[in-house]
Order: structure tokens, then sequence, then C-alpha cells
């Protein structure tokens, strides 16, 4: 039987084994960890294409009077970001205000509804309760606008791109120009 300062051969290969084991698992979280805090980070371009996204999306007449109201339901550090957009910028005449939305039954008339991942198995339910008012729901995670969001970002190749299901703000009578659909991932 081999032996090596002292511990068997088998001792050995299980030592090798855990540590092998341990380097996986310790990459893995890394890479989560990294990946959860460059997306936390990201957060700084989406005002800049949610600002966008108004100018080319027309919501119907009884929602261009009043405040434009950019819910997040839950908590996310887009909050933060979103707030300092409203400080100097405007949707026309319309203001931007800001709301939080602790939990779905929070949900009351807003222009964009924004979902984040942690949330994201609350969209259905989101949904139903937006169900025949215009609001454009805006999600984050891979699979949401085949699920009904009008519009999910993606980060693909590295890049903050958004995927745009037009059956779902055609149902909630929002019009998108054909300049942002070209923009689009269209699902």
């Amino acid at each position: 039987m081999f032996t090596f300062c002292g511990i068997s051969e088998l001792t050995l290969q299980l030592l090798i084994r855990t540590m092998k084991t341990f380097t996986k698992a310790l990459l893995f979280s890394s890479l989560v960890f990294f990946s959860l805090q460059a997306q936390a980070q990201d957060y700084k371009y989406h005002p800049s294409y949610i600002y966008n996204f108004t100018k080319y999306i027309q919501w119907p007449t009884s929602y261009q009077s009043g405040d434009f109201v950019i819910a997040v339901l839950g908590d996310s550090p887009i909050i933060q970001e979103l707030e300092r957009m409203a400080e100097n910028k405007s949707v026309g005449s319309q203001k931007f205000i800001i709301k939080k939305f602790k939990s779905v039954s929070e949900i009351s008339k807003c222009h964009m509804l924004f979902i984040p991942v942690s949330k994201s198995k609350e969209l259905s339910q989101a949904l139903s309760v937006l169900a025949g008012q215009s609001t454009l729901v805006l999600t984050e995670k891979p699979g949401m606008a085949s699920e009904g969001s009008g519009i999910n970002f993606v980060l693909k190749e590295g890049k903050w791109k958004f995927e745009l299901n037009k059956e779902a703000t055609d149902k909630n009578s929002l019009k998108v120009s054909s300049e942002l659909a070209r923009f689009a991932i269209l699902i």
C-alpha cells in the first residue's frame, strides 16, 4: 500500500477530489457573484433605455396627461437609477414619478412596471392585475417576453439588448414605433 507522509493513497485521492470539488464550487460562486454585481452595476444603463422607450411608444390619450408613472415591483437597485433620471427628464409635459410596489396586490395604474429578476415568478399575477390597462411591463429574465412582458432586457455578448413582444404591447393599446421595433429582438 502506498503512503505519503503517513497518508494512505486512498486518503490522498479523496483529499484531491475534495479540493477539486471545492475549487469548482468556489469558481462557480465567484462567477455568480460577479455576474450579479455586473447586473447591478449595469442598472445605470436601464434608465436611458426606459427614457427612450417613452419617445417611441405612444400611450392612449387617457395616459397622456398628469404624471408619467414608472413603478418597480419589489426591491431593486434600479429604483435609485430611475429616481436620478426623473430629476431632470420628462415625457413632454408629464413629470416622471417613480413608485415601488412591495407586492402584486399593491399594483395600481402606471405607465410602466419594471419586474426585476427576483420577482419574475410574479409576472403572470402582475399581468392579471394589469389586464385592461395600458401598462408597458418591463422584465429582465430570459424568456419573460415570451411569457407576456412587453419588453424584456437581455444581456447578449456583454451588451444590454431588449426583446419586444409586439402582441403584448398591442394588447395593452400601446403603439410601438417601427424605429423602436427595428432595434429590438422581436418575440
